[in-house]
């Protein structure tokens, strides 16, 4: 079995290399590409669709929210990993309830990033233990 491939998606740079050191750091992962909006993002699933995105929901020319539900529409079996600065229950509800798999806080990404996409791999779904209210999202899916 190959290495899990991984696109990230996020508007800063400098962000989207740590999170890429840190996951190819690890085995079994590999990124396959990166992403500042929601068009270079497609552009990868033209190709050969990833078995997963990581992305922000706040990017410049582009609605996450939106795209999470068009995206899994189109594509079912790519996960989707929301790693956001955002910890309002409004954004976990509405990205969980189009599909993604995981919600996971930028402020904790050094320290839950592997457990997420584990879990995600796995078939279960991740939401950051911040903003899960103690595990309120633990049987969503």
């Amino acid at each position: 079995m190959g290495a899990y491939r991984i696109v990230l998606a996020d508007d800063h740079a400098m962000f989207r290399q740590c999170v890429k050191d840190l996951l190819e750091g690890a085995g079994g992962l590999k990124v396959i590409g990166e992403a500042g909006d929601d068009l270079r993002l497609l552009d990868f699933f033209q190709k050969e669709p990833p078995d997963m995105v990581i992305w922000g929901i706040s990017m410049p020319n582009h609605h996450g929210l939106a795209a999470t539900r068009e995206i899994k529409m189109v594509y079912p079996n790519v996960k989707i990993l929301i790693l956001t600065m955002h910890r309002e229950k409004e954004y976990v509800d509405y990205v969980l309830a189009a599909g993604a798999e995981g919600y996971l806080l930028k402020e904790n990404a050094d320290t839950e990033l592997f457990i997420a996409v584990d879990r995600i791999r796995r078939g279960e779904c991740y939401v950051s233990p911040l903003v899960a209210g103690g595990g309120t999202y633990s049987s969503f899916r």
